[in-house]
């Protein structure tokens, strides 16, 4: 017989554990489910995403509850009593004990792990299938307990109890999510049946240096009655390019070497093709299992430089600069995440040119759906293994249930090319820093590890390389993010780095990031609020929408993001505290940094051999919940402005000019320096793998009038190296407009200061490619006001906008409904902007910029 699967979704019941009164069960809608979804769904909560609901719905997490379906043996026969039926628990959340009429047959402490439990001789005709799940935080606070004599559990975020538990960390509450711990099937149950089944089929492969073959072996694994041989291949567009019968050994494994010659490899976007195979194994027409999989050749290249040593991505024998964003859950609740969600979510990374996510440490191996979109679309993955900020333990049953862990979902997602690095944890080093754990890095004992107080590197330096090693052998492994030759973490000539110098630590200006350089920054990031749509729709209490308010200083969940944020907000610019104009000035601000970072570290990627920093990794991409956070897209999908600075930082070439840095509010510092310093650096960034010749015009314009205030450079015939930094000029100087204002020895005449902009375009052949315009700093000493902003249709889905005068920041109120080509730019005079928008009419548009009259402005066309 064919294998068959019979879905368990729907007709299930759940209740609290000890209620066990007749009318306590509840109806589920459909599994995967997860409580607080259900509890919803029958109105027993609030909606936990609106205003103060979190804290009316954390009682939950201290609750145990039951979750019930009944089913009938499945019709079809298995053939002449010989084959098998299993129940398949692909997610189970997370301590849970499964009944069968009335008998045990699985318990469970993972919710990372799936189950397969055979029950052909437990079927009745008709059944009762029972899960009682186990309130997780209780469970882990015993777990603590148990091993304290054992081990000592440090964390940072939130409460200790999540360091022994294999549950998704951030449903303690993170930084930027709330305290929502759920439980229940987070993904699939179903029965299969079958007499032999292919129970994966995968392949160790490399490409040669030279591109030119790609051997290794293909693998499939057959359960249940196997039989003598299987039939493994590989295919393209439906041809195939390999076949060959393998015999299956008495493990249950057949393998055979293969070679394809002139391979059609595996592109991230923007470098070619998305190619990929299907690779196949069948049992004649009982069963079969492809999947699809994309040659390329991978390497992280760490090698000796005048700057400490390399870390960055060699794809196809191309060097690449990883730009792109950090993951975290797109949800709290994990089970209502569609893969056209998951789709969207890449689609929205490629339309904003990013070409890598990172998934952090502290959620979940995530959805092969979204592993599909990146295979799809050519967005390269950077996978951490689920731990994060902690020190986490290592006693035996702990350790079993992690290599459970790791081998179960390196074989689920090794056949993703997308999927280019595997990181240890998240900052799990920076704990072992913080509480001064031993760590000696000289020491290559992994079983001396296991004694010392910082047991976890055994896990991280040991354990799982040797499961990497032996799951997925051509495989990139890194010990930790942020993590380099296990020097301190913050050591910025190694390995990767996180910087949160600026929010966090030194607070440093956005402007400094020139100072805060690593070879790669794996982390970084400012907070901003999202569009207003989306604040209204997480407040619906009218007398909240403020900042400030209590529900708008709860739904941030950022260690004193008040006191950082109007930090960042009043040194930069003239504040305003309505909702709407406060709102923007966090994401200029937001847009600022991202602006700052990504155009400044993408400079130092400057060319083969010298490639100082190897990729910008903003936190974070998304949100898990409707918040304002350092996300630079909404829980909603709605774009801030940040997504569209970085956009704008890596075009595949790309222009940036810079002034230098010159304090203005520490101690005794001078303000006036900015305003008598005229030099520029201006350059250009190519991912283009080709020189390019272009243009290039460097304007100087008036804030005040609009007016140019020297004649513009014109640089003609200008080569940009391919895949590099052309560095055009360096501390160029302009002629000085007032000379009396160069004089340090006369006072400062704020009338005859005119500050301006330096506006450069980058011309290929009769086309703009690239601008950027560079302000004077801070924003807050100039005046932004009277800029004649115009704005009108071009068609019923097109607007151009122009000025009179510079505009910093000006941007559209986004929506869900909303798409926009571009948003949170700046506008010089004499050049039009023009927007395509599409789901909303031009005239329903809302607008504003630094200095306008309001933060929300109607459109008048």
């Amino acid at each position: 017989m064919a294998r068959t699967r019979h879905p368990l979704d729907r007709g299930w019941t759940f209740r609290l554990d000890d209620d066990a009164s007749a009318d306590s069960w509840l109806p589920v809608q459909k599994v995967p489910s997860q409580v607080h979804l259900d509890l919803l769904a029958n109105n027993k909560i609030p909606d936990p995403f609106i205003d103060l609901n979190e804290l009316a719905t954390q009682w939950i997490a201290e609750k145990s509850w039951v979750y019930k379906v009944r089913f009938s043996r499945p019709d079809r026969p298995v053939a002449d009593g010989s084959g098998t039926t299993d129940i398949v628990f692909e997610g189970l959340d997370t301590f849970a004990t499964v009944l069968l009429n009335g008998k045990d047959i699985l318990k469970t402490d993972n919710m990372f792990v799936s189950y397969r439990v055979d029950i052909s001789q437990a079927l009745e005709s008709e059944n009762v299938l029972e899960i009682k799940f186990d309130s997780a935080m209780l469970r882990g606070r015993d777990l603590v307990k148990e091993h304290s004599h054992e081990h000592t559990f440090y964390v940072r975020q939130t409460e200790v109890s999540r360091v022994p538990v294999r549950k998704a960390q951030y449903n303690w509450g993170w930084d930027w999510g709330p305290i929502l711990m759920t439980a229940g099937p987070w993904r699939p149950v179903y029965l299969e049946q079958y007499v032999a089944r292919i129970d994966d089929v995968w392949t160790h492969h490399e490409v040669s240096e030279d591109l030119k073959v790609v051997s290794g072996r293909v693998f499939a694994k057959v359960a249940g009655l196997a039989p003598k041989s299987v039939t493994l291949s590989l295919s393209l567009h439906g041809h195939t390019v390999w076949e060959k019968e393998s015999l299956v050994d008495s493990d249950g494994l057949a393998a055979s070497d293969f070679r394809v010659d002139s391979p059609e490899l595996w592109h991230q976007y923007g470098f070619g093709s998305q190619i990929r195979y299907e690779v196949k194994a069948s049992i004649g027409s009982r069963d079969e299992k492809s999947k699809l999989i994309g040659f390329r050749r991978v390497e992280l290249v760490q090698e000796k430089d005048d700057f400490g040593k390399s870390f960055y991505f060699r794809i196809n024998g191309n060097d690449v600069f990883s730009g792109g964003s950090c993951w975290i859950p797109a949800d709290s609740f994990l089970s209502r995440i569609s893969t056209e969600r998951y789709r969207d979510w890449i689609k929205l990374m490629v339309e904003g040119r990013q070409n890598m996510l990172r998934i952090w440490g502290g959620g979940i191996y995530e959805d092969d759906s979204l592993f599909d979109a990146c295979d799809e679309l050519g967005v390269l993955v950077w996978h951490d293994f689920q731990f994060a900020c902690a020190s986490y333990p290592t006693y035996p049953s702990y350790l079993e249930s992690v290599e459970k862990e790791a081998r179960q979902n390196l074989r689920r997602l090794r056949s993703h090319p997308s999927i280019i690095i595997w990181a240890g944890n998240n900052e799990d080093y920076q704990v072992q820093e913080r509480y001064h754990l031993e760590y000696n890095y000289e020491d290559k004992d992994p079983q001396s590890w296991l004694k010392s107080t910082f047991p976890a590197r055994y896990t991280y330096e040991y354990l799982l390389p040797k499961i990497v090693k032996e799951e997925n052998p051509s495989m990139v492994y890194h010990p930790s993010s942020p993590w380099g030759d296990g020097k301190c973490t913050a050591d910025s000539t190694v390995g990767d780095i996180h910087q949160w110098n600026i929010w966090h630590g030194e607070m440093n200006r956005y402007q400094e990031v020139h100072l805060l350089s690593g070879r790669f920054i794996s982390e970084f990031g400012m907070e901003a609020y999202p569009h207003l749509e989306t604040i209204r729709g997480m407040i619906k209490d009218p007398q909240q929408l403020y900042p400030g308010s209590m529900a708008m200083d709860f739904r941030n969940k950022a260690i004193d993001h008040e006191r950082r944020m109007i930090t960042y907000v009043a040194e930069n610019f003239t504040v305003k505290y309505d909702l709407a104009s406060y709102a923007h000035l966090t994401q200029v601000a937001q847009a600022e940094t991202v602006h700052f970072a990504y155009q400044t570290w993408r400079r130092e990627w400057g060319k083969p051999g010298a490639r100082k920093c190897g990729g910008v990794l903003a936190w974070q991409l998304n949100d898990c919940w409707p918040t304002m956070s350092w996300a630079v897209v909404d829980y909603y999908l709605v774009k801030k402005p940040a997504f569209y600075a970085i956009a704008n930082a890596l075009k595949p070439l790309a222009v940036g000019v810079s002034r230098a840095y010159h304090e203005w509010t520490t101690g005794h510092a001078d303000p006036t320096v900015a305003a008598r310093d005229t030099k520029f650096d201006l350059w250009v960034a190519s991912s283009r793998l080709q020189p390019v010749q272009v243009e290039i015009a460097v304007r100087f314009i008036s804030i005040r009038t609009g007016q140019d205030v020297n004649p513009p450079v014109r640089l003609e015939a200008l080569t940009a190296h391919p895949n590099s930094t052309t560095e055009v000029l360096r501390d160029h100087t302009i002629p000085v407009a007032d000379p009396t204002l160069q004089d340090a020895t006369l006072p400062f005449d704020f009338s005859r200061y005119d500050p301006y902009v330096i506006h450069a375009a980058v011309t290929e052949g009769d086309r703009v490619v690239a601008t950027d315009t560079s302000w004077p700093q801070p924003l807050k000493y100039l005046d932004l006001t009277n800029r004649d902003v115009k704005i009108r249709a071009l068609s019923a889905t097109q607007v151009v906008i122009s000025a009179a005068r510079p505009v910093k920041g000006f941007v559209f109120e986004e929506t869900r409904a909303a798409k926009l080509s571009d948003n949170g730019f700046d506008l010089v005079p004499g050049e039009d902007k023009v927007v395509d928008v599409s789901g909303v009419s031009l005239g329903s548009l809302r607008y504003t910029y630094v200095g306008a009259p309001e933060g929300s402005l109607p459109v008048s066309l």
